[in-house]
């Protein structure tokens, strides 16, 4: 099954949204198009993983690259609507001490605003 994956802006905060299996063949896509935004100036981005069913270790490695590279650049990649499968793949993986993690994708936009500027 193919993945689905748009992304749109909430002011300065940039939201993605895969669908379907996050796995090695689609894991690239997503890949090729955070790395894009973040060479575009994107420093604040939102993962929202609600249509995700499945993530394999190579979907986990994209997003730790992409929060790793954000971080450097002083900006921050948040995750909301993780299925219950999902969270504890990132669990298992010890990613949830990595990651700000939030139920509903407006919550994870309204705390960029609530840091205001993107911190140095």
């Amino acid at each position: 099954m193919k993945m689905m994956l748009s992304n749109r802006s909430s002011g300065d905060v940039e939201i993605l949204s895969p669908g379907g299996r996050l796995d090695a063949r689609s894991s690239e896509e997503i890949r090729v198009r955070m790395e894009g935004l973040i060479d575009g100036g994107c420093r604040k981005m939102v993962a929202n993983l609600s249509g995700v069913d499945y993530i394999s270790s190579s979907g986990l490695r994209v997003m730790l690259a992409s929060l790793k590279r954000l971080r450097k650049e002083g900006g921050d990649l948040l995750l909301a609507g993780l299925q219950p499968y999902v969270r504890e793949t990132f669990e298992i993986a010890g990613f949830t001490q990595l990651f700000e993690i939030y139920d509903r994708e407006e919550e994870a936009v309204e705390e960029f605003g609530r840091r205001g500027r993107t911190p140095r």
